[in-house]
Formats: C-alpha cells, structure tokens, sequence
C-alpha cells in the first residue's frame, strides 16, 4: 500500500512533527510505500509578510492546494494520512483528495478541529466554550492567542473549514489519539462511525532497570500552559525532595529558584533516557488537556510512574484503581498535586508497583507493533470501502 502523508511542520520541530516521522518509519518498516506532501512554517513566523501569508493561507491556500493536487497526481497513493494543515496548505486542500478519489484518514493530533487554538483552554483553565456553542468566535471574544490579529485569523480559519465542510465531506476517518479526543468530536457533530481511537506509540523495550531513582522529574516545555510553575511552587514547599526539569528554555527566568530544583535543558535521547531512568517519578501538572502526553509512555518504558491531571487524556492512560499506572491530582490544585507527590516519593513498594503496571500497559497497548496493526486495520479497512 502506498500512503501519502500530509503535513505543515510548526516552527519549530514538536512532539508532533516526531509523531509524522514515526508513523512514515513504522510504515516503512512493514513494507509499505510512504510519500510527503510536507511544507514548513519555520522561515514565515516571525516576518510580517510571513505572519500576513499565514492569515491568508490559513483560510484558503491556493499554494497548498496546487500542491496537494501534483501531489496527488506523481504519488498515486492508495490513501491520505492527513497531520496538520495550518497555515500553508489549509483544509482547502482537502478537496483534491475527493476529486481525485483518495480516500483520507486524518490524525487528530489536538483538539483544532473544534477550537482555533487547539488547546480547549482560556485563562490557565480548560475551554470548551467553542465547542459548546457550536462555533469559533469565542477566540476572538476572549482573544485567546493574546494578540487580536492571530486569534481573529484562527478563527477564521475554523469557521470557513466548518461551514464550508471541508473535513466533514473529505475525511473519511478521524483517527483519534485518546478516547477522550473521540467524545469531543462526537459532540461537535462529528460522525461516531467514522471516528477511531488509535493511540499514539513507542517502540517498546525488553525490559527496564527496576533502582528507585532519586528525583521528581518533569519533561516537556516550561511554558505556562504545562504549568510547570505549579511543580515548581511544590519544590519550594519540599525542601528536601531533588526536582529536576528537562526542557527548553523557560519563556520568562525563574526568582528564586530553590537548591533543590535543577533545570537541565532540553535533553536528547540517550540523555532524556538517563534522565528518566535515574528518577523516582514523572509529575505532569499540565493546566491544559493536552493531546495524548507522550512523557507517560516514555516514563513507563522505564518502569516509571507518571502523576497528571485528572482531566483529558491523561485520565484514560494514567487510569485508576487497580488498573492505574500512576495517580492523578485535581487539575490546577497545587496542594492536591503536592499530596499526591509527596505520598507516592515516600512509597517505594507503591513505585515500584505502578511502574510494572505502566510497563506492561505500554506493552500491552501503545506498543509500535500493537499500534501499527490498528493502522494497517483502518487503512485496509478506509482503502476496501
């Protein structure tokens, strides 16, 4: 089977861009042909020209457009795996793949589809306004990009995809990435018979060093919307627990960092797999709902428990009871975040515990080859029909 696989890569390279990069290798290495139709943002975002182009191409792309129908017609894919389309290829595009009579598997990497930022969350809080009132102008009423020209242009954007229905008459299956995502989508409208859950994964090891570790570790950006400044108060508050950060940059530098609190940077593989392995646990105190956190995969390959948020789709992977592979706080609650921490860093039978768990879960369901047989079933599946 040949597949096409269609993406605008951010600025920056994301958790995003190494998922596309994934899914091509995992194809690849079943014997599948993969071919990219893939443009960039990276040389457009900071110039005005850029950011005017992105405004405009967000909502109709005629570039984009062109490209995806040459595409198209050199490739000659048996199906189209659609990523992201923003700013410059646009859902536009999407309607090439119907004339040409491609069928189109989306993966619903956020939650775009229905809220412009793609985030669901306003003022450090998860948002479902958009979704609730079936529309996209909450983005500019609350400005949610913080800047009026980008959020009138993301919403925009939404509301011609939306009324235009440009992924409701093109796409013939949403793959998304937890169970949660699926529920959104549905309420939105969305067809439940052309929705699929298909996880994101990880190339699964043999097995894992089972030594307690000796820090908390947090992993991903220090921005504000992962709430890392919430981690970093419980760090104040415990003196004698090691937090270590692993991530880039922090947007704005941090007072009064305490002795107990390193930041590392952002780290490689082979350093962010020591970094995991030498930690006793993973906190994400993430204020948003986020996609599906690849931070909870990689910690339990390591035989790691993850704390999260009780919200999105850190509920379904964490989990609860005796199925859990790591415990959940009250999102946004500092102090329920704190107790959980500071229980589970004293409890190293619970530790150990929930880190077998989380290794045998990622076994079990988010390994590459447990993942790519979904693949392989909802391509076969979208291509016969």
């Amino acid at each position: 089977m040949k597949v096409l696989i269609v993406h605008n890569d951010y600025g920056k390279y994301s958790g995003e861009e190494a998922v596309v990069d994934k899914m091509a290798a995992m194809l690849r290495s079943h014997r599948h042909e993969v071919a990219f139709y893939r443009l960039s943002s990276a040389e457009c975002r900071e110039s005005a020209i850029g950011k005017i182009r992105g405004f405009v191409d967000g909502v109709y792309s005629r570039h984009g457009v062109r490209g995806m129908r040459e595409a198209l017609r050199r490739e000659q894919p048996d199906v189209v795996n659609v990523h992201n389309l923003y700013p410059f290829i646009s859902p536009a595009a999407l309607w090439e793949c119907r004339k040409a009579g491609v069928p189109v598997v989306m993966t619903v990497h956020n939650f775009r589809l229905i809220c412009p930022t793609g985030l669901f969350m306003r003022d450090g809080r998860p948002c479902e306004w958009c979704l609730q009132r079936g529309n996209e102008w909450g983005c500019i009423r609350y400005n949610c990009e913080h800047s009026w020209p980008k959020s009138a242009g993301y919403a925009l954007r939404n509301a011609v995809a939306r009324i235009t229905g440009a992924y409701r008459k093109n796409v013939t299956a949403f793959a998304c990435i937890t169970a949660f995502q699926r529920e959104k989508l549905i309420a939105a409208g969305y067809d439940a018979r052309c929705i699929v859950v298909v996880p994101n994964s990880i190339d699964a090891q043999a097995s894992y060093d089972s030594s307690i570790g000796k820090y908390v570790a947090y992993i991903g950006r220090l921005s504000y919307e992962k709430g890392y400044d919430l981690l970093l108060q419980v760090a104040k508050r415990n003196p004698n627990i090691e937090f270590r950060f692993a991530g880039a940059k922090r947007e704005h530098d941090v007072a009064d960092i305490p002795a107990n609190v390193i930041f590392e940077g952002y780290l490689q593989k082979e350093q962010l797999n020591k970094f995991i392995q030498d930690a006793r646990i993973v906190v994400m105190p993430s204020r948003c709902y986020e996609g599906f956190p690849m931070t909870i995969l990689e910690a339990a390959q390591h035989g790691k428990p993850t704390i999260g948020p009780d919200h999105g789709g850190f509920t379904e992977i964490i989990g609860r009871g005796g199925d859990a592979i790591g415990r959940l706080f009250t999102p946004g609650d500092m102090d329920d975040m704190e107790r959980q921490v500071v229980d589970l860093w004293n409890d190293r039978d619970e530790i150990k515990e929930l880190g077998r768990r989380a290794f045998d879960k990622l076994h079990r369901e988010y390994s590459s080859d447990v993942v790519y047989r979904k693949w392989e079933e909802l391509f076969q599946l979208t291509v016969d029909n």
